[in-house]
């Protein structure tokens, strides 16, 4: 009993001091839409702080008079100085760091929606993303390079794949001709190199993406849950973060009304603005990206095996390290069209440390040879 009077403390102030801040924010917030909402965070704040004081009170439990804790006078005291805008991005971080914080307490169950919500909220303010009248929204559709950046993700996920491989298998097969392996040797070792570390990427790739799935499974099923059970709140944090995306109070209630009328629908909004998941997607399929992993590491460390096939001694170790040189070069080409850099600079940079790298374990593979012949 005494370990749940002390949750509940703990909790009573968590809810007051972030309605004390919520309350500061919206004093030295001199735009009406955002200051309406600061008010609205701090009036949800202080309705969760009831609900732990009311459990206090049925405990028999007096509580002492609160005062805010020294983080929240000094964000308070921030934002009235240099405006709720110089605080807000550490603000939003801590909410979304806590904003599954009820999760483990049962009888909190009521409000830890409301609690995911309000990181929503903040974290939308935050970024200034709007509805209308974006700028950076204007500035993407402007200017094509940033569409390129916004949608180069999968091109850079097979370029750093193909790079892993090569300067990986470049690495290994330089250090194990410099120790003075036969070709068989360095050929076998390289082809091992490819299918071992090809599959620990498959791996790797496979469990992120499965785990990353169930878990955005399961919080779309626990969303779906708390839309059955309290739909009302549901549909005010929706509200919220419409209103946080730009929308006039007035107008942002009745879309989310509207949204809410259909259950599926509303599932669909809450999940994408609440959680940040794309229910079509899900993280995407494992199966397929470990296949791509597994195929692009393989593409890049084929490179410096490839000449022990067919050449020896001397001719093969030049052969390799030319292969991988012209596979390195072109890496770097290709992540000149996202890194916004030069391409001869993203080339040269891309040869320097894969050049190094190979160096050093070709040094170490010299060492080695013939300290331990």
């Amino acid at each position: 009993m005494n370990s749940d009077i002390d949750r509940y403390k703990a909790n009573w102030r968590d809810e007051l001091n972030g309605a004390a801040l919520y309350a500061a924010m919206a004093a030295a917030e001199a735009d009406p839409q955002r200051k309406d909402l600061f008010l609205q965070l701090s009036q949800a704040e202080s309705g969760h702080a009831s609900l732990w004081q009311d459990k206090l009170l049925a405990a028999g439990v007096a509580l002492d008079p609160f005062a805010p804790n020294w983080r929240t006078r000094i964000l308070a005291r921030l934002a009235a100085r240099f405006g709720p805008r110089f605080v807000l991005p550490g603000i939003a971080a801590a909410e979304v760091a806590d904003r599954n914080k009820y999760a483990g307490q049962p009888d909190a169950q009521a409000i830890s929606a409301e609690e995911r919500g309000h990181a929503a909220v903040v974290e939308t303010i935050a970024q200034g993303r709007g509805v209308a009248a974006d700028p950076a929204s204007d500035i993407a559709r402007a200017e094509p390079w940033h569409r390129a950046a916004a949608s180069g993700n999968d091109l850079r996920a097979a370029v750093l794949g193909v790079n892993d491989g090569l300067v990986s298998n470049f690495c290994l097969v330089m250090g194990v001709a410099g120790a003075g392996a036969i070709n068989h040797t360095v050929l076998i070792t390289g082809l091992a190199g490819l299918v071992a570390g090809a599959c620990s990427m498959a791996l790797g790739e496979w469990l992120s993406v499965a785990n990353a799935r169930e878990l955005a499974q399961n919080q779309i099923a626990i969303e779906a849950e708390e839309l059955e059970q309290s739909p009302a709140a549901e549909q005010n944090e929706l509200a919220l973060i419409l209103q946080a995306k730009g929308l006039r109070k007035e107008d942002a209630q009745r879309a989310a009304a509207q949204i809410m009328k259909d259950k599926r629908g509303a599932l669909d909004t809450l999940v994408r603005e609440e959680l940040g998941i794309d229910p079509a997607q899900l993280g995407g399929n494992p199966w397929r990206a470990a296949a791509a992993s597994f195929a692009l590491f393989s593409v890049g460390a084929i490179f410096p095996a490839a000449p022990y096939f067919w050449m020896r001694g001397h001719w093969a170790l030049g052969a390799s390290a030319a292969a991988s040189a012209v596979a390195l070069a072109a890496v770097g080409m290709l992540t000149s069209l996202f890194n916004g850099r030069g391409s001869w600079f993203s080339v040269l940079r891309q040869l320097a440390f894969g050049g190094l790298a190979a160096g050093v374990t070709y040094t170490v593979g010299v060492a080695l040879g013939t300290s331990l012949v």
